[in-house]
């Protein structure tokens, strides 16, 4: 890749899961690749994934927005609602926080993963996002959080969606509204951490591979359930718990059919991934990405009460790109003879023009 002129970038994602860090993981390479000095803002947990990845950026401490979640999937959105004065306070914060850091490190270039208060008149600002589409219980609801949700991305210089142009994309609605926002809007195709393509060999390492994600508690009751009922298959399984910043050993499942890790690396994951034969997972958009472009037969659990979740979840089965269930109707025993019989049809997706788009971008800026 030809080089260009050395940038000062600051790159932040956002803290509502590991999604949003894993998925920059493509854009930090590439980045680096061209020479340029990059900077990662994040909270402490953010950073333990990707020091593991790279040993040539900075990093900043900011705060995340640390959104709690309910048990109940009805109540969430009330409890989420309730936190709105925070949320936004914490916008403005960064936002005051950015100016101020632009000035300090002389940085060129911000690139903001869903985090809105990372926009600035004072150099180019990327939004980063595959939510232009904010899925709501009732339409009048949906179209005023389109219109919140826009009022933010405008004070950006450009948006990037992670997704295809094309009818043969991953988000749907989300990230096809009818309407775009009036800043430039590039569909750069979908992110992933993994290189490779589909794995050919027909002998697997595991049968099933457990990838667990999210934010608290959610993360943690679909670990017990899992814990719980995966003693009724006798198959080889690989349990990824999802949290690196654990140091703590692995929980004993005192079973030799299961291997447990709290976290893989990038380039570990995709082994793991790329060695089983089905992918048990959460429905958030990185994951659906990732696993999409490996042709992995998934079965999805949506987190209960995110309603993105569980557009992509139902999206994505209705395409027989992947089974769906419900976390309240999960049973690994039914779910594993439902993936069993599925008619799966896994898509051949189309190749990504990442590493053309950010060079062509980083041009754009001589």
């Amino acid at each position: 890749m030809q080089n260009f002129n050395n940038k000062k970038i600051l790159l932040a994602p956002l803290d509502w899961g590991l999604g949003h860090t894993t998925r920059c993981i493509s854009i930090l390479k590439l980045l680096i690749d061209n020479g340029n000095s990059v900077t990662v803002a994040c909270n402490n947990r953010q950073k333990a994934i990707l020091i593991q990845e790279f040993t040539e950026i900075d990093f900043l401490y900011l705060e995340g927005y640390n959104v709690s979640y309910s048990n109940d999937k009805f109540l969430l959105p009330f409890k989420l609602i309730g936190q709105l004065p925070k949320i936004n306070k914490r916008i403005y914060q960064e936002h005051k926080w950015l100016n101020k850091i632009i000035k300090e490190h002389k940085f060129e270039v911000v690139i903001s993963d869903n985090r809105y208060g990372l926009y600035t008149q004072l150099i180019p600002s990327i939004f980063i996002t595959h939510q232009l589409t904010i899925k709501a219980p009732f339409y009048w609801l949906e179209y005023l959080l389109q219109k919140i949700n826009y009022s933010y991305i405008n004070r950006f210089s450009q948006c990037w969606v992670p997704d295809y142009a094309e009818n043969q994309n991953i988000a749907g609605l989300l990230s096809h509204p009818n309407k775009l926002p009036s800043i430039p809007v590039h569909y750069i195709g979908p992110l992933s951490r993994f290189k490779s393509k589909v794995y050919t060999s027909k002998s697997y390492q595991y049968t099933y591979c457990f990838i667990l994600s999210g934010p608290e508690p959610q993360r943690t009751i679909f670990e017990q359930i899992i814990t719980s009922q995966i003693h009724l298959i006798s198959s080889k399984c690989l349990l990824v718990r999802g949290i690196p910043e654990n140091k703590i050993t692995p929980i004993n499942l005192d079973s030799h059919f299961v291997t447990c890790f709290n976290h893989l690396k990038g380039n570990e994951l995709e082994e793991a991934i790329l060695n089983s034969e089905y992918i048990i997972t959460r429905s958030g958009y990185t994951s659906a990405m990732e696993l999409m472009s490996l042709q992995k037969k998934t079965i999805l659990i949506p987190t209960p009460g995110q309603t993105e979740q569980e557009y992509i979840g139902e999206k994505l089965m209705a395409q027989k790109w992947a089974l769906c269930v419900q976390q309240k109707d999960f049973n690994i025993g039914e779910a594993v003879k439902d993936a069993l019989n599925f008619d799966y049809q896994l898509p051949n997706l189309a190749e990504n023009n990442l590493e053309v788009f950010i060079s062509n971008f980083l041009k754009s800026l001589q």
